[in-house]
């Protein structure tokens, strides 16, 4: 038993629990604006409370920082149903129903009234239950492969209908476009519009506004479904070709993989559409990316490349000239460009290259069409990136979920992506049931409430539809969309694949299931559009012209490659000479920009310990003393600017910096308002800086910004890494994409990556850029991998990548712990005049930068060649100890190697021992790719040791150790190694 009195004091206190505080706040907040609108119980107990009223509004009203439009109110027939708060009362409703009846000549009595009024309520429910459910008994697989099990909610007993009720009149109001009918005609015009070969999911909008539109739209669906007789013949002219080039390319090279897009030819005639209504409603541009699957179709028969090349590739024909070098891919990765018109508009399409790697490409295309739409005045409804899908990839792989996040987010928003999953209904020989938990493979995009329109392929002209009316929705809401085509795959996952192994039951209705073509004919045919023999007519016709690309593609040679055209038509493929670039700037230019980054405006009210580095700064350009990283950082930024070269650095926290040491952005402390130096130096700068603090992902956002760089040569184009370590997040982007994409792709990029990296004692996930991944890729001038020690070197390292004559990816080791060493800063003389980059720095002690005097170099006993933040650990110590016959030079740039520097600079010591250092272990860092150059070039200048000696960690599994202690004595160690000579 329990105790009563407890549950009684347990009743009357129970509006205290935790879970009603926030009624409670908001009641009272209610009372404090007006006391007599709250119960008088509730009255009495606020007036006992006493507190301020300026802190009980504040309170209800949320936190400072909470979205103001959150959480959404949805104002809809479905909520009205799910909470009953509707938005007329039933008396009104009765109204209404009287006031129809007397139109037509009726009168209702008060019985008759309330039984119609409970009518019009229950076929609203019904109608909203097919408004959210309706897409899961709809006609959708081909196949018939999916069980479409009756849902209680939508039959009419459900809600009382029994047959005897269902040719009763109910009164609708216009719902539907209605305004009276029966529940049997209710439930057929839901079937047609929800339930048959087109099926919208929208009903997870929160948006009113993007909800009823498509409701409205969708509804009167009968009305616009129809298409004109030119419309379908254009239609079946695309299946035609669709089909056509598929069983052509089967007979004329069977076996051979091309991954057709036999089984889903209707996404040809559904790209048409997005092209032409897209270009009707104001798009320039469209950006594709997607897989092998269906891509020789897409290419030939979108994007317009001639069939005799595609048919010349299959016999092993380049796609690029042969004066043109690089390795080249295979013919379902490349890419293709080419303009489009419909109606007068034209729009450029551009297909993006692409790797194996399902879904890899898609950061890539959204970074190009924020490129291109910001080249179009930042008009995002200029270009609209369009993604294909496989079924298996699109739920499967993470990058998908990573690009919905970046969709709403203000540094990489597009206006919207067109998403097509080509829902053939495996991965490989994967059942859906094996390869996802969700019911369909497009719920991941429920996250960002994309609406989705489920068709069926074998039905084009839903396809096209589903298209058009997508197309139209990403223009007016500038948000991303779902087009889900049911569809299969005719033969296995490659053309020489046996399907009947893992897939038997599905495969034996494929081989007895009538293509798209022949089924959207015989409907022709039977509604007369076309006589029952034209399609044979049209089928040769298309085949003689296949015939004759065929033998043209014998003979075929591509006579120019398109990469350096449109934008990039000032640059030219690389030079065999070194460019070093001209990257100083004027002690005029130097003042300019360096006290902008000072200059706030009036009654700014900044962080104390910003004032103070602000005043610091201040210090060093006044003095041209003592420079730091940031400030260097800083000034190739607005020297570039000056000059017309946008700056685009994204990345986690970049705008403040993991190490506190950028504050590009300074924020008002009592308004929370940004200002930005570098974008204040100049009242007429061309050039702007958009510093993006990004989501929590390297993989997307890396690629995204890899994809702007392709699109836009004139910006330098940055993404940094939170630490280094974190970069191989993203290995796919750097292995695939940025080290590889100019030879097999021929797209450039000059991408600059900055990864931090360095020994410092905090564990093995935070020390490690891991040099050694980059190095290992490095090859044929594909990038750039530097690891620079001074803020002068960073400034021309950067301001290089926009003042060359080609670009090329740069991989950066930044530092940590040196962005605030007292040796690791530089002076004006190292920013303005003849300046410039240096692959390889010589000793401080050189440059009157130490306290040390070396001997003559003859009288060197050993150079130590070291590179990043292990210099400043050598010199320090070398310093305190007194040495003066050891040379400590330093490779700034790793790849491709300063041979010729590195020559001249090891012809000075050829007596010498050599040592190379590092602080990464023995099977990390640069070691294992340095050493062989470096001894090629001791042999080249005649020195006594040919073979440089390993100084460093040992080999080992993680990158470093987590205990401080045992950092601290392996640094000391080898340290003391390199700085110790024997005998």
């Amino acid at each position: 038993m329990t105790d009563r009195l407890t549950n009684e004091q347990l009743h009357a206190s129970s509006f205290l629990q935790g879970h009603n505080a926030e009624y409670v706040e908001k009641l009272y907040a209610q009372y404090v604006k007006n006391p007599s609108s709250v119960d008088s119980s509730w009255q009495d107990f606020f007036s006992e409370l006493a507190d301020d009223i300026s802190d009980v509004v504040a309170e209800a009203s949320g936190p400072s920082w909470s979205r103001p439009d959150w959480p959404p109110v949805p104002n809809d027939d479905l909520t009205s149903a799910l909470d009953g708060q509707w938005a007329e009362d039933p008396n009104i409703a009765g109204e209404k129903i009287q006031q129809n009846a007397l139109e037509n000549g009726k009168s209702f009595s008060n019985s008759d009234i309330q039984q119609a009024v409970l009518d019009s309520m229950r076929a609203l429910m019904i109608i909203r239950a097919y408004r959210i459910r309706g897409h899961l008994i709809a006609n959708l697989d081909p196949l018939s492969l999916r069980t479409k099990d009756p849902h209680p909610e939508l039959d009419p007993r459900f809600y009382g209908f029994n047959e005897i009720d269902m040719d009763r009149p109910i009164y609708l109001d216009n719902v539907l476009g209605l305004k009276t009918a029966t529940m049997r005609q209710i439930v057929d015009k839901l079937l047609a519009t929800y339930c048959g070969t087109f099926a919208l999911q929208y009903m997870h909008l929160s948006n009113p506004d993007e909800a009823t539109w498509l409701k409205e739209r969708i509804e009167s669906w009968d009305r616009e479904r129809f298409f004109t007789k030119e419309g379908r013949k254009a239609i079946l002219n695309k299946m035609v070709e669709a089909e056509g080039f598929e069983k052509f390319c089967h007979v004329k090279y069977s076996g051979t993989k091309r991954f057709g897009l036999d089984g889903a030819e209707s996404l040809i005639p559904a790209m048409e559409q997005i092209i032409k209504k897209g270009g009707a409603l104001g798009i320039k541009d469209i950006i594709v990316g997607m897989p092998h699957r269906g891509r020789l179709n897409v290419l030939v028969n979108v994007m317009s490349k001639p069939y005799r090349a595609i048919f010349n590739e299959f016999l092993g024909g380049s796609y690029k000239p042969d004066d043109v070098e690089g390795s080249g891919d295979v013919k379902y990765h490349l890419g293709a460009s080419s303009d489009r018109e419909f109606d007068g508009n034209s729009v450029h399409l551009s297909l993006t290259a692409n790797p194996s790697h399902l879904e890899a490409v898609n950061p890539v295309v959204l970074g190009k069409a924020r490129a291109k739409g910001d080249q179009h005045g930042r008009d995002r409804g200029a270009v609209m990136p369009v993604l294909l899908h496989g079924d298996a990839a699109f739920s499967g792989q993470g990058v998908i979920a990573e690009c919905f996040g970046l969709s709403g987010l203000k540094g990489h928003i597009t206006g919207g992506t067109m998403h097509i999953v080509v829902n053939n209904q495996i991965g490989f020989t994967t059942s859906p049931h094996d390869s996802r938990s969700s019911p369909y493979p497009t719920d991941i995009s429920l996250m960002v409430e994309a609406p989705i329109f489920h068709v069926n392929g074998d039905d084009p002209e839903a396809v096209v539809h589903a298209a058009k009316v997508a197309t139209e929705f990403r223009q007016k809401f500038r948000k991303d969309v779902v087009l889900d085509i049911f569809c299969y795959r005719r033969f296995g996952h490659n053309e020489g694949d046996e399907p009947m192994f893992t897939q038997p039951q599905m495969y034996k209705k494929i081989k007895t299931h009538k293509t798209s073509l022949s089924i959207y004919t015989e409907r022709l045919v039977k509604d007369g559009l076309i006589p029952e023999g034209e399609i044979e007519d049209m089928k040769a016709a298309f085949q003689m012209r296949l015939n004759e690309e065929f033998e043209a593609g014998k003979v075929y040679k591509p006579n120019k490659a398109d990469w350096l055209d449109g934008r990039w038509k000032h640059l030219q493929s690389k030079d065999p000479e070194y460019q070093r670039g001209k990257t100083a700037i004027t002690k005029k230019r130097f003042n300019e920009i360096g006290s902008a980054l000072t200059r706030l405006p009036n009654s700014w009210n900044t962080h104390r310990t910003i004032s103070r580095i602000l005043d610091a700064k201040s210090k060093m350009i006044s003095s041209g003393e003592n420079i730091d990283w940031s400030t260097g950082e800083a000034l190739a930024f607005g020297s570039l600017q000056i000059e017309g070269f946008p700056i685009r650095l994204s990345g986690q926290d970049c705008t403040r910096g993991t190490f506190s040491h950028r504050h590009s952005g300074i924020l008002d402390q009592n308004t929370g308002e940004k200002f930005y130096p570098l974008n204040n130096i100049r009242s007429d700068q061309e050039g702007s800086y958009e510093v993006i603090d990004s989501m929590l992902s390297e993989y997307a956002v890396l690629g995204y910004e890899y994809g702007y760089s392709l699109a836009e040569p004139n910006a330098l184009t940055l993404w940094e890494a939170q630490f280094g370590d974190f970069a191989n997040g993203a290995q796919i982007m750097f292995d695939q994409f940025i080290g590889t994409g100019e030879s097999k792709w021929l797209r450039m990029s000059g991408l600059v990556m900055l990864l931090p990296h360095g020994m410092e004692g905090q564990g093995p996930e935070h020390s490690s850029a891991r040099p050694e991944r980059f190095l290992q890729n490095c090859a044929e001038d594909n990038w750039v991998i530097a690891n620079v020690t001074t803020p002068a070197n960073y400034f021309h390292i950067l301001r290089r990548q926009m003042h060359r004559t080609y670009r090329k990816p740069l991989v950066l080791m930044t530092p940590k712990s040196l962005l605030r060493h007292k040796h690791a800063v530089s002076k004006i003389n190292d920013f303005v005049g003849k300046s410039s980059f240096h692959r390889v720095l010589w000793d401080d002690a050189e440059e009157g930068n130490s306290k040390t005097k070396l001997q003559a170099d003859k009288n060197i006993k050993r150079v130590v060649i070291c590179s990043g933040k292990v210099y400043y650990d050598l010199l320090s110590e070398r310093d305190d100890r007194n040495i003066n016959d050891i040379y400590l030079m330093r490779l700034e740039q790793l790849y491709p190697v300063a041979n010729i520097a590195l020559q001249k600079e090891l012809k000075r010591f050829k007596n010498a021992e050599i040592i190379w250092c590092q602080e990464e272990p023995e099977n990390q860092g640069a070691w294992s790719f340095i050493n062989p150059h470096i001894e090629r070039n001791l042999i080249e200048v005649g020195s006594k040791q040919t073979r440089p000696k390993y100084v460093g960690r040992k080999a080992a599994a993680a990158p470093a150790t987590g205990l401080a202690s045992t950092h601290k004595k392996e640094q000391m160690t080898l340290i003391d190694q390199a700085l110790t000579l024997k005998g």
